[in-house]
């Protein structure tokens, strides 16, 4: 089966991703002098602007006055911005890996951890003094600088309690233990909860890539949620030997003692857990939406041309896969026996080159035509 390359040691400085994993990950922050020599960012102001002014992207904007702080929600429109203060603000937009192969390709160089765990892209910037205030997020996150300048502090710290009453997350108390200055192509990576406060030395653009780990009450309740639609007990509760009740208000013993015997019959198996997580962990965001081709090839013409170019995943698309089935979107599909080595490196590697796409047969090339005509996937 295909693995991702794991040469590409200058992202970590020289660390391999064994020896980062080891020392820093969930553990120790660490922070990469040019990690990207030559980074300047993917993304102007203006592009950032333009993004934020969709209505299928996530952005927000924080002002700083003093110790206050306000925040709004895009979509914005392009004037607001000329209105803002010349210092002390910060415009953030997520997912733009969403909306750029380049950003996409970006966040894919951090394959060498699960794609299940990798969640998005986001861009901020910042004219000088912009920050969002010091705060703690809960994954694990690298903070990659472009263009500009951006002042970091921050450390490990035991009281992460927020200051009450702001629209943001403030910690009530900050007490840093580290302190840089990043330049572009830097690169910062921070254990979950570890305090940190990034404010801009002058106009910069910060990219940022986030991690997702759902708390264990976020996960059994959105496994409840994926049982409801999958679990059916026969029969109705039933009383024909009721007495007649002096307490009409009372929820009776024979009652509960049903509810109790009904709901011990709830069961799932590690089998119903790995398909409710692979198709949970590749369910797109919630502003996603795919383009299908506007004159779709037919079958055999696209089986002709991947064979000629290949074909590549779309980068909205999440393919993640275990030993019993693949994951495209949300939806489980069981392996094709003859096919399992390349559609779990097309899953990896993002792209199936023509030699290997030439060697698919009938029943996969129609599972992937359909891929195709739903925009999941790419021809070249």
């Amino acid at each position: 089966m295909t693995k991702v390359s794991n040469s590409r040691l200058s992202l970590l400085g020289k660390r391999t991703h064994r020896s980062f994993l080891s020392r820093h990950w969930h553990k120790e922050a660490l922070l990469v002098r040019g990690a990207l020599a030559g980074f300047e960012g993917l993304f102007t102001r203006e592009d950032l602007v333009t993004l934020a002014g969709r209505d299928d992207v996530e952005s927000r904007l924080v002002v700083r006055t003093g110790r206050r702080y306000t925040l709004e929600h895009g979509p914005f429109r392009k004037a607001a911005f000329k209105s803002l203060p010349e210092r002390d603000w910060t415009l953030l937009v997520q997912g733009v890996n969403l909306h750029s192969d380049a950003a996409d390709a970006l966040l894919r160089r951090f394959a060498f951890l699960p794609y299940a765990r990798l969640d998005d892209l986001m861009v901020s910037y910042a004219v000088e003094g912009g920050g969002v205030g010091p705060h703690f997020d809960s994954y694990d996150v690298f903070l990659l600088q472009g263009f500009g300048r951006r002042r970091w502090r921050y450390g490990r710290q035991d009281d992460l309690t927020l200051r009450p009453g702001l629209p943001v997350k403030i910690l009530r108390c900050f007490a840093p233990e580290h302190d840089a200055v990043l330049a572009p192509g830097d690169m910062l990576y921070l254990p979950p909860t570890y305090a940190h406060d990034g404010v801009a030395i002058d106009a910069c653009t910060t990219y940022s890539i986030g991690f997702r780990a759902a708390t264990h009450t976020e996960l059994a309740q959105q496994f409840l949620d994926y049982l409801r639609d999958r679990v059916e007990l026969p029969g109705r509760y039933a009383d024909p030997d009721a007495k007649p009740t002096g307490e009409p208000a009372r929820v009776g013993a024979a009652m509960r003692r049903d509810a109790v015997r009904t709901l011990a019959q709830v069961r799932w198996d590690p089998a119903t857990v790995a398909r409710f997580l692979g198709t949970m962990l590749s369910e797109p965001k919630a502003n996603v939406y795919f383009d299908p081709p506007e004159a779709p090839m037919s079958r055999a013409a696209f089986a002709a041309a991947i064979r000629r170019q290949g074909l590549r995943l779309d980068r909205r698309t999440q393919w993640l896969y275990d030993d019993d089935a693949m994951y495209v979107n949300g939806e489980a599909w069981p392996w094709p026996s003859a096919a399992r080595t390349a559609l779990a490196a097309l899953a990896d590697a993002r792209a199936l080159p023509p030699s290997v796409a030439a060697s698919l047969g009938v029943g996969v090339i129609k599972f992937l035509h359909e891929g195709y005509r739903d925009g999941f996937l790419h021809i070249g």
